[in-house]
């Protein structure tokens, strides 16, 4: 049933994730973008000068990643210059977001047709290379030195993802056996999921890649045990993290009206979207009120969600989220995550997005939740109901 006043989800589209320096290291972010755009514009059929804006994700907006990239990916698609993009930065977060700019946008009837998605080349720009490009005009290293109001209200306090997840995991009591059999139960399903082609319906080849690069046949239990933590006498390890990666997801958000006008067929409708922050010391806890905050706002239970994506930014991340919410785990990931397929951060919103909404359709659930930690101790949550 079509509402006059709900943001519908008409399609998602996604490269494979490539993982550091693989199949796609070596592709401008542009041509990513653009690639996506392409692929979402030929799979609806829906004419490329009625969008009325192009919001994608990006990080590390230096270089080939700078200059508004949203504009810069469209005009590199060959798509009409009167379209407009712009670019936004939710660090993890950020594609996500533009969805939910998006639907706001047909929500608050001003606009009928957006583009979301998101884009990132970590082979090409290194993690965080934005801030740390600043040593070379004499800046310091990161956003907060120097700031005499930050250190006012959380004093010298490294700020850093990795420390964050060891702070989870003390807090929360998850041992790194643990989270090394979450790790392997990420590779697990995602290896079975690539293997029984549940991404085919998202995935657009680019070039000779094909398939996800990132899933492991070959780990185990033993080979994570031999690796060193991160940081002298932790529990984190690169088993237990997300992996750098490489590529590039779209999605066509659509009004009543625009569906109606362009014959458009919506796969799900947006039930529900908000974001929440939390402690920026933690970081990466606010996936756990963002995620209570959403069932209340929604009038839902965790029962009533019949699927979860969560970003496996790191183990402790979705352990202590699983634990505090209570989820059934065999609903949570249930095609592996980014430990195994990956994190290319300002696109995986709309990775996530994409392999939510098939495999709503594959299991015949009807909702799915999305979140994510997002670095600054944010969380988006978006709730979408299969149609």
């Amino acid at each position: 049933m079509i509402h006059p006043t709900t943001a519908y989800i008409v399609d998602a589209v996604r490269t494979p994730v490539g993982r550091r320096g693989g199949g796609l290291a070596a592709v401008h972010p542009l041509d990513l973008g653009a690639h996506v755009l392409e692929a979402l514009v030929a799979r609806t059929g829906i004419d490329p000068g009625a969008v009325e804006d192009v919001v994608f994700g990006c990080l590390d907006q230096i270089g080939p990643q700078s200059s508004d990239i949203a504009r810069n990916c469209w005009l590199a698609a060959g798509f009409p210059e009167h379209v407009p993009g712009v670019t936004i930065d939710r660090q993890c977060g950020s594609s996500q977001q533009a969805v939910h700019f998006a639907a706001q946008g047909v929500l608050s009837g001003t606009q009928d047709l957006v583009v979301a998605g998101g884009v990132q080349n970590m082979s090409l720009v290194p993690i965080t290379a934005s801030t740390s490009i600043g040593q070379h005009i004499g800046l310091p290293a990161d956003p907060y030195t120097g700031s005499v109001r930050w250190a006012g209200r959380y004093g010298g306090e490294e700020i850093s993802q990795f420390r964050a997840a060891e702070l989870i995991a003390e807090r929360w009591g998850i041992s790194r056996e643990a989270m090394e059999e979450f790790a392997l139960s990420s590779h697990r399903r995602a290896v079975a999921a690539r293997a029984d082609g549940r991404f085919k319906a998202e995935i657009v080849q680019y070039g000779d890649v094909t398939d996800d690069e990132g899933p492991r046949t070959d780990t185990s239990l033993e080979r994570m045990a031999s690796l060193k933590p991160l940081t002298p006498g932790g529990r984190m390890t690169a088993a237990v993290s997300s992996q750098i990666s490489d590529g590039a997801g779209a999605l066509l958000i659509a009004s009543e009206r625009a569906v109606r006008e362009h014959g458009l067929t919506p796969r799900a409708r947006i039930h529900h979207m908000s974001v929440r922050g939390d402690d920026p010391v933690l970081m990466l806890t606010a996936p756990i009120p963002a995620t209570r905050h959403a069932l209340e706002r929604s009038g839902l239970t965790i029962d009533d969600i019949d699927l979860v994506e969560i970003n496996e930014a790191f183990a402790p991340v979705v352990l202590a989220w699983n634990r505090e919410l209570g989820a059934d785990p065999a609903k949570v990931n249930v095609n592996g995550g980014a430990i195994a397929l990956g994190h290319p951060l300002g696109a995986s919103g709309a990775r996530l997005m994409a392999t939510l909404l098939n495999a709503l359709e594959q299991t015949g659930g009807r909702y799915g939740l999305q979140t994510m930690c997002e670095g600054g101790g944010q969380a988006n949550v978006t709730i979408i109901e299969r149609l």
